[in-house]
C-alpha cells in the first residue's frame, strides 16, 4: 500500500479514522522556512469535523504535535513528523457493518485486495486520513508563501446550486465569512438552506470545490509524463470522494472554436502575458505564470441514513443503513483539503525545477 505522495518535498501519512490517532512525515522540506503553528492550527481548523450545523457532529479539535525537524520555529531540513490525536472515535457506531458491504464505499474493494478491513469509519479509506495532508499543506503553504504564491479555494457549487460568477468577480476575504465557504454571500445563504434541507432529509449531496493559485512562477512542469496539471489531477483525484477535475476552460472549452479559445500574448513591461486564460495558466504541461484555475467535483456523501440493499462477506443479501455522525455535504470541509494537495503539488514542482537548473 503506498502512503507517500510528491518526489522532493514528499508526505508519508499514517493512522486510521478510529485508531489513537493520524499524522504525516514531510521529507524535503528546505532548511529555514518558518513554521507558524498559529497558521498550521488555522488550517486543521477549517478542516475539523463538528464545525456547524451543515458537516458531521463528530468532535474533534484536531489539535497537533510537531514531534521533529523545527528548531526555533524554523525547519531544520530533516524530516518535519506531526501526529494528530483521536479523542471522539465512536466505533460501536460501526458495529452493525462488521460483516456488511457500505454501498459506493471501499468496504468490499479493500476486503478483496487486502484480506482484511478496518470496518471502524473505513480505517485507512475514511477521510479522516485528509486531516494529515492539511497538516502537510500548512507547511506547504509556508514554504510557498516566500515565492509570492497565493491558493484560494472555494465552493463554487452544491447540489443543484452553482455560483455562476467568475472567479475574478469574488472577493476571496468573503471565504471564510459563511459556513458553506462561498464567497458569494447571497449564494451561500442558499447553499447552506439546501443542505440543511438534505440533512434532515437524512440523505446528502455533492458539489463543486473550484481553486485559484497566483502568483505561481514561469516553468514549473514537464511537457510529456510530468505535466503540472496531470500532477494537480493525480493529487485532487487521491481525495476521497472526488469524481472530477477540470482545469483551465475544461470541459466547457469543448464548444469554443480555436480561434476563440486560444490565448493571444502580448507584453506587460518585460513580462509575457495572455490576454485571456483558457490555458487555465498551463500551457504544454508548464505554468506560464498566468493564475492556475481548476475545479474538483465531490460526489454525495456515500453514508445516508436510510435503508439500502447490499450483501454481507459471506454473500448474503442484506441492508444497511447509516449510523452516526456523518457528513451531508462533503465540500465545505474539502476546501482546505483541496487547497493543501495543491500546495503540495507546486511545493513540489518549485523544488524540481531547481534540481532541473543545476
Amino acid at each position: 500500500m503506498r502512503n507517500s505522495f510528491g518526489r522532493v518535498f514528499t508526505i508519508s501519512t499514517f493512522g486510521e479514522s478510529h485508531g489513537k490517532g493520524l499524522g504525516v512525515i514531510i521529507d524535503g522540506c528546505p532548511a529555514g522556512v518558518p513554521i507558524d503553528e498559529a497558521f498550521i492550527r488555522q488550517e486543521m481548523q477549517r478542516r475539523k469535523p463538528g464545525q456547524s450545523k451543515i458537516t458531521t457532529q463528530r468532535k474533534e479539535e484536531d489539535e497537533f504535535q510537531i514531534l521533529s525537524g523545527v528548531f526555533d520555529g524554523k525547519s531544520t531540513g530533516t524530516p518535519i513528523s506531526i501526529i494528530v490525536l483521536n479523542t471522539d472515535q465512536k466505533s460501536k457506531d460501526y458495529s452493525h457493518i462488521a460483516d456488511k458491504y457500505r454501498p459506493s464505499h471501499a468496504d468490499y474493494t479493500y476486503q478483496q485486495k487486502f484480506g482484511l478491513r478496518d470496518y471502524r469509519g473505513g480505517g485507512r479509506s475514511s477521510a479522516r486520513e485528509t486531516a494529515a495532508r492539511v497538516a502537510a499543506g500548512a507547511v506547504a503553504k509556508l514554504f510557498l508563501k516566500s515565492f509570492g504564491v497565493d491558493i484560494h479555494a472555494y465552493v463554487s457549487q452544491a447540489g443543484e446550486l452553482k455560483l455562476e460568477k467568475p472567479y475574478q468577480e469574488l472577493d476571496f476575504n468573503q471565504t471564510e465569512s459563511n459556513i458553506v465557504r462561498c464567497p458569494d454571500p447571497e449564494m451561500a445563504e442558499k447553499m447552506i438552506a439546501l443542505i440543511d434541507e438534505v440533512r434532515k432529509s437524512r440523505d446528502t449531496i455533492g458539489g463543486v470545490v473550484s481553486c485559484v493559485a497566483q502568483g505561481v512562477p514561469v516553468g514549473l512542469g514537464e511537457p510529456v509524463f510530468d505535466r503540472l496539471h496531470a500532477a494537480l489531477g493525480q493529487a485532487m483525484l487521491s481525495i476521497n470522494a472526488v469524481k472530477g477535475f477540470e482545469y483551465g476552460s475544461g470541459f466547457e472549452g469543448v464548444s469554443m472554436r480555436g480561434s476563440e479559445h486560444n490565448d493571444p500574448f502580448y507584453m506587460e513591461g518585460d513580462r509575457v502575458r495572455t490576454r485571456t486564460n483558457h490555458s487555465g495558466g498551463i500551457q504544454g504541461g508548464i505554468s506560464n505564470g498566468e493564475d492556475i484555475y481548476f475545479n474538483v467535483a465531490f460526489k454525495p456523501v456515500a453514508t445516508i441514513m436510510k435503508d439500502q440493499e447490499s450483501v454481507n462477506e459471506t454473500g448474503e443479501s442484506t441492508t444497511v443503513s447509516g449510523k452516526g455522525r456523518h457528513d451531508p455535504c462533503v465540500v465545505p470541509r474539502a476546501v482546505p483539503i483541496v487547497e493543501a494537495m495543491c500546495a503540495l503539488v507546486l511545493a513540489d514542482f518549485l523544488l524540481l525545477n531547481r534540481l532541473s537548473k543545476l
